[in-house]
């Protein structure tokens, strides 16, 4: 008997619509909107960016976890690991009693039928999609129409032979879910390089400038098993983690054409190396709505809200550092105060490990101010809410009353 799998929700996102408005939604960030992306409070003037927060797949994502504990409350149901890179959506999946196979002491190998299993916006690895289905568990799959397309062509590729050269973070679960579809057929191939530094060495081997024991310890972790060099970088096709910075992907694809074209002549025939765009969107209009602001005003810093392993947030502050004095945050409670705020640095790994630190004298004390706002992909209003609401309490005079005379909230 095959087991029941949910990819187009459970049929009770009405049922579950209260609860997931009373979770993330915020009156603050609704004003803000409405003011044409902006609030004013004593000297400071705040500007949102006009794309932030919650994308479609993760709004979808959240959306069927909590269809799923609604659909299924005397079973056990579990998550692969976080649904999305925010620790506040997650630990209220916890609180509603979904556990999760990443923490301490729960293994998905003692699953079994009377047991229900999320699979996150992320996606999860073939292997492990495998296991899931022998074990004849209830899937609820809210893997991201975005992640499933790049996924198709991984797959196209490895089925036509080619190696899936993939710009992303190995140690992400998007990355490698999207690496497992290559190895779906015979001799399917594989490599992941992190930023452009990796895809030069790369494209000097295909030179054959290369080191071959260099480069086998380079990669050591981020190759398909058996892959070889000398072998498989003959034919290539890129591809990319959809959170990644979209003008790095682009490089990186148009570093390895020309390398493909150095090493086989003019034309690059189409038998050897291909490209396709697979940039998420969602992605895609935060990163140019915060290019957009920054271009449209002067600030004197950004804020850029987020989890500190979301690989989406942290590309939103590396654009902004670029431009302006920008600080990562988790949420609200990182304004300790008017003098100190702690932070993700910009540029640091993006991993669930990450140190904050604290910086003093974060906001100038006197004259007016203008501070830029956005927020990544897994981040849900209700803390871009709470973070407009302290910002006005540190810089300005605090959230101004509605016209109702109704206090604002987040």
């Amino acid at each position: 008997m095959q087991p029941l799998i949910f990819r187009k929700g459970l049929d009770l996102k009405a049922e579950v619509a209260d609860e997931l408005a009373r979770a993330y939604h915020s009156t603050i960030v609704d004003r803000v909107k409405e003011s044409d992306y902006s609030l004013r409070s004593g000297r400071l003037t705040l500007h949102l960016a006009r794309e932030f927060g919650f994308c479609y797949g993760v709004d979808r994502a959240v959306d069927y976890a909590y269809q799923a504990r609604r659909r299924f409350p005397d079973h056990h149901v579990f998550l692969t690991g976080e649904i999305i890179h925010n620790p506040h959506v997650n630990e209220r999946l916890r609180r509603a009693g979904i556990r999760f196979l990443s923490d301490p002491g729960e293994r998905a190998d003692t699953l079994g039928h009377d047991d229900v299993v999320i699979l996150p916006a992320f996606g999860v690895t073939v292997a492990d999609m495998l296991l899931f289905q022998r074990l004849g568990c209830t899937l609820v799959d809210t893997t991201c129409g975005s992640v499933l397309n790049v996924w198709k062509n991984v797959a196209r590729f490895a089925q036509d032979g080619f190696t899936s050269v993939i710009h992303g973070k190995i140690r992400h679960e998007e990355t490698r879910a999207t690496a497992s579809q290559a190895l779906k057929y015979p001799g399917g191939r594989y490599l992941v390089v992190l930023d452009q530094a990796e895809a030069q060495v790369v494209c000097e081997y295909i030179r054959g400038r290369g080191d071959r024991e260099a480069f086998m310890r380079l990669f050591a972790q981020a190759m398909s098993p058996g892959f070889d060099p000398d072998r498989d970088l003959d034919r290539i096709g890129c591809a990319n983690q959809t959170t990644m910075l979209m003008s790095e992907s682009l490089e990186i694809e148009q570093m390895l054409r020309q390398a493909m074209l150095d090493r086989h002549g003019e034309p690059a025939p189409a038998d050897r190396f291909r490209a396709f765009d697979t940039i998420c969107s969602a992605t895609q209009e935060r990163q140019d709505a915060v290019v957009a602001l920054l271009n449209e005003m002067p600030l004197d810093l950004m804020i850029v809200v987020g989890g500190y392993n979301s690989s989406n947030t942290c590309n939103l502050a590396r654009i902004c550092a670029e431009r302006v004095q920008t600080f990562h945050i988790a949420d609200s409670a990182c304004l300790a105060s008017p003098d100190e705020i702690r932070h993700r640095p910009i540029g640091s790994p993006s991993t669930t490990g990450v140190q904050e630190v604290t910086t003093r004298g974060w906001l100038r004390a006197e004259g007016p101010l203008r501070i830029g706002l956005t927020a990544g992909a897994s981040t849900p209003n209700n803390l871009v809410g709470e973070v407009i609401s302290a910002l006005a309490q540190h810089a300005g005079e605090g959230i101004p009353e509605t016209e109702a005379g109704i206090p604002a909230s987040g």
